[in-house]
């Protein structure tokens, strides 16, 4: 399927390229040594003998590099420790305590009791 890479916000094109199954939002994806963050994902069709058929995908992405301490927790990738009351549960956003980092060294860092780590 052909698949067009797009910078978020400007939407000026990056790459079109072939790809079987295309990341969702909120998944890195790694490209000629670049690696990138899917913002959204929008989809092109085309009519064809009275039925919609899926021509091309669109990924908005944000230029990333998937950070170290990202993991994989319920719905999707989130930053730091998602045990962490304060964290944002989030690809994009750490927490609003110490936004930069990491998890280890701050202060506020207090274990949410209704959540638990899934591995």
């Amino acid at each position: 399927m052909l698949i067009e890479i797009r910078q978020f916000g400007s939407e000026q094109p990056i790459d079109r390229v072939e790809m079987e199954d295309p990341p969702h939002p909120g998944r890195w994806f790694s490209l000629d040594a670049r690696s990138f963050l899917v913002m959204q994902r929008r989809h092109r069709y085309r009519l064809c003998s009275g039925r919609y058929e899926l021509r091309s995908v669109v990924l908005l992405v944000k230029t990333q590099k998937q950070p170290e301490d990202a993991r994989w927790f319920r719905h999707g990738w989130v930053i730091g420790d998602p045990s962490c009351r304060f964290n944002a549960l989030s690809p994009l956003l750490r927490c609003a305590v110490l936004p930069e980092g990491p998890c280890e060294r701050c202060v506020h860092r207090e274990v949410a009791p209704s959540l638990q780590l899934s591995e």
